[in-house]
C-alpha cells in the first residue's frame, strides 16, 4: 500500500530493444550489416597482427645475420625504401604505419 491507502502496483515495461545500440545503427538491417562487417574487421585484425608478428621474426633473422657478419643492426637505406613504399600505397598515414612497423621490428635480437 502507498501513503494514500491504495495498493501500489508496478507495471514493468520492457523497452523495445534498440536496433543495435552497440553498433549505432537505427534499423535492424543496418545493425546486421555492421555486425557482420565488424566480425570481418576482427578477423582481418587478427590476420594483420599475425603478419606483423611474422614480420618481426623475419626482421630478427636479418638483423642477427647482419650483426654477426660485422654489419649494423639497422639498414637506413632499406628503411627509407620501406617508408616510401608505404607512403606510395597508403598516402601520408602509410608513412606513420611503416614507422610503427619498423619500430616494432628493431632491436629484437
Amino acid at each position: 500500500m502507498n501513503a494514500h491507502g491504495a495498493i501500489a502496483t508496478t507495471v514493468e515495461t520492457t523497452p523495445s530493444p534498440a536496433p543495435a545500440a552497440d553498433t549505432g545503427a537505427r534499423t535492424p538491417e543496418a545493425a546486421g550489416v555492421i555486425t557482420g562487417a565488424r566480425e570481418r574487421i576482427d578477423d582481418l585484425d587478427g590476420r594483420i597482427i599475425g603478419l606483423v608478428q611474422e614480420r618481426m621474426a623475419v626482421s630478427a633473422v636479418i638483423q642477427r645475420e647482419r650483426i654477426s657478419s660485422g654489419g649494423r643492426r639497422v639498414n637506413l637505406s632499406r628503411e627509407m625504401e620501406i617508408l616510401g613504399h608505404y607512403r606510395e600505397q597508403l598516402g601520408r598515414p602509410g608513412t606513420a604505419l611503416a614507422m610503427t612497423l619498423l619500430e616494432l621490428c628493431r632491436g629484437r635480437v
